[in-house]
């Protein structure tokens, strides 16, 4: 008769511990195909995003937004010879040097203003480099399932008490993962709708480039268009660093205390992929 119950306790620990290593397989799967994901995302430029969209941005920007730069541009440039003409005493000390001076200006502005959506574009294809290359450094550090022969030797020491909260808690953190995934989600293509926003006003602030007093216009645009092409290697970095903290749940001798602290990264991940894109404007000095 104990032996009966001792056959069921042990095929149920057996299907505990099934459960355990299950839910902790499809959390690390989830990790690396997330990352496989997001590499894809954020390595791609907005004309390979979506074609359609970007698309629709640049017609809009080339037959709404250019005329009026074409306007802010003319206001510039002609701001600008005042202010050469003023600066040589109002033609009393005036040199022929300052309008050829003015006419490379010109065209500068005007060749800027063309190619406003190619030199955009280059921003986004550096950067779209960088992720790849960081893509191929980090994909190699992240196959987590390896280790998981030493965690199903530890739960085969454990009770069965102890195994049942351990596989509530597992699953737990499974369904946290898939929040995370929805996270991911949002950020991700929030991201991509922001960069959206800013190409399609683009000839605006390249309009003022060429004027010392008009161009910190034109430079923070640029500033920002960097904080928003390099924000996909932060949150590259932050997806990797969380991956390899997730490799201590499979090594730590309390398994409780790995996987709640595994649920503290995860709320640490969601937290540091919302601010990367404030860090990138910090670092690029485009809050100002």
């Amino acid at each position: 008769m104990f032996g009966l119950f001792d056959s069921i306790a042990e095929w149920f620990r057996g299907i505990l511990i099934e459960g355990i290593v299950a839910n902790f397989t499809g959390m690390f799967n989830e990790v690396n195909t997330k990352v496989g994901e997001i590499a894809a995302q954020v390595g791609t430029t907005p004309e390979g995003w979506n074609s359609g969209v970007f698309g629709l941005v640049r017609t809009l920007s080339e037959t709404v937004i250019i005329p009026i730069a074409g306007i802010i541009l003319t206001f510039v440039l002609c701001y600008e010879l005042i202010s050469m003409v003023i600066d040589k005493n109002s033609f009393h000390d005036f040199e022929s040097f300052v309008i050829y001076k003015w006419i490379v200006k010109t065209f500068i502005a005007v060749f800027i203003l063309t190619h406003t959506f190619d030199i955009v574009m280059g921003i986004f294809e550096l950067a779209q480099h960088v992720v790849q290359v960081s893509a191929g450094v980090i994909g190699g550090s992240l196959d987590m399932n390896l280790a998981l022969s030493n965690l199903e030797t530890q739960l085969a020491a454990m009770g069965t008490g102890e195994l049942i909260g351990l596989y509530m808690e597992s699953a737990i953190l499974s369904l946290a993962m898939k929040a995370i995934s929805l996270c991911v989600f949002i950020i991700i293509y929030g991201r991509m709708l922001e960069i959206y926003l800013t190409c399609s006003i683009a000839p605006i602030p390249f309009s003022t480039m060429v004027n010392r007093e008009w161009g910190h216009i034109g430079n923070a645009y640029l500033k920002s268009l960097f904080a928003l092409a390099f924000q996909g290697f932060l949150i590259m970095v932050c997806v990797a660093i969380y991956a390899i903290l997730l490799q201590t749940i499979t090594s730590a001798s309390n398994i409780h205390a790995a996987i709640w602290g595994c649920a503290g990264y995860t709320v640490l991940l969601c937290f540091t992929l919302f601010k990367t894109g404030s860090l990138a404007k910090g670092i690029f000095g485009a809050h100002g």
